[in-house]
């Protein structure tokens, strides 16, 4: 019973020291909430470029060297009684650690966070981690979000069904790079239009699921594309030049402005150098390779594959595109044309359709005086 009578005395006489060891401590506390006050002021600077220098702060633990006590005391706070400024701070740093662990530099987190200024930090991370789980690297994602803003602003559950919606057109582990350069829209973009593009591939192009994907990693442009003209673009290469589905897809001859296509081709035809293969894919000459049409520069076309000078295809490309617009404005005139027939038609069946209305009409009123007549004659026999 002395014992513990000993050891309360003991329990009393630590208890003023212990409340004297806070008092002291208290103005260290303010010192640090001022301290943490200026950290974050300097963050927010990051638009103006200052973010690269300043981010070492944080990460440094010989810049701002206080006791153990004090970092133990602040971090014993309840999370609702630390002000908004220190909540911040702790929140941008804590995005600022975890990019860091996901390989960003320094710069790459200066330019993210110079995207969007006022953009929340934690969702800036959340979408941040979506592209590295798709198998991203961090320098192409710092592109895609220069290049195109409003991904930052996406919902995290969107943006997660589209990851999903991506893998299972085999757009993941790695293969999202060169569609997301090309293309940073294709998680802003409406799904009806990514469905519609997958659709026409498939069943009017009758493309395999795997060429599908080929086409989507090596020309991602077709997601831009209108359908029409990208289903005539096919057509043009099936039909017309004879091209197989492995060769549009191995050429990416999808990625190809139209016109392009029409220029270098018809060219070759007219010169003899083309010929479109028979029902049974055979041409009595050899026709150049997709890529040694398309895929070289105009210069080596015309050297290497066409054998003319430049003058002649300027020449060409002139009398070309006045023979589509005079088919166009004949196409336009026949349409006219037959709009004009359409309404003559429709204005003579108007006319036969009075002419018989009055036809009737008379024919009713004849039907009437002669009832008018067989009444009268009847009442006079009466």
């Amino acid at each position: 019973m002395a014992a513990f009578s000993r050891q309360v005395l003991d329990w009393h006489r630590l208890i003023p020291l212990t409340w004297a060891c806070i008092a002291r401590q208290i103005p260290h506390l303010g010192e640090q909430r001022r301290t943490t006050a200026s950290m974050l002021r300097k963050l927010t600077t990051a638009s103006s470029g200052g973010f690269t220098e300043e981010s070492s702060c944080i990460r440094s633990s010989d810049s701002v060297q206080e006791p153990e006590c004090r970092r133990n005391l602040v971090q014993c706070l309840p999370e609702e009684q630390r002000t908004p400024v220190e909540q911040g701070s702790l929140v941008l740093e804590r995005v600022v650690s975890s990019l860091q662990d996901m390989g960003f530099s320094n710069a790459h987190i200066n330019e993210l966070l110079r995207v969007q200024p006022g953009a929340s930090p934690q969702q800036l991370l959340d979408i941040i981690s979506e592209f590295i789980l798709l198998g991203l690297n961090p320098e192409p994602v710092c592109v895609a979000v220069k290049k195109s803003p409003q991904l930052l602003k996406l919902p995290i559950k969107q943006m997660r069904r589209r990851s999903s919606y991506l893998r299972k057109l085999g757009l993941g582990e790695g293969k999202l790079k060169r569609v997301l350069s090309c293309c940073p829209e294709i998680f802003t973009m409406p799904q009806r239009d990514i469905d519609g593009t997958v659709r026409l591939l498939k069943e009017k192009c009758l493309f395999t699921v795997q060429q599908v994907t080929r086409i989507l990693h090596s020309c991602p442009f077709v997601l831009r594309e209108d359908l029409g003209q990208l289903e005539y673009k096919f057509q043009y290469a099936y039909f017309r030049m004879g091209i197989t589905h492995p060769d549009i897809v191995k050429s990416e001859y999808l990625q190809y402005p139209l016109t392009k296509i029409k220029q270098r081709h018809i060219y070759l035809e007219r010169l003899g150098r083309y010929q479109t293969p028979d029902k049974k894919g055979q041409t009595q000459i050899l026709n150049p390779l997709v890529k040694n049409i398309l895929r070289v520069s105009e210069a080596e076309f015309l050297a290497r594959t066409a054998c003319t000078s430049v003058e002649e295809f300027e020449v060409f490309k002139k009398l070309l595109a006045r023979e589509e617009q005079e088919s166009e404005s004949g196409i336009s005139d026949g349409k006219r044309a037959s709009l004009e027939e359409d309404e003559e038609d429709e204005e003579e069946e108007e006319d036969e359709e009075e002419d018989e209305e009055e036809e009737d009409e008379e024919e009713d009123d004849e039907e009437e005086e002669e009832e008018d007549d067989d009444d009268e004659d009847d009442e006079e026999e009466q």
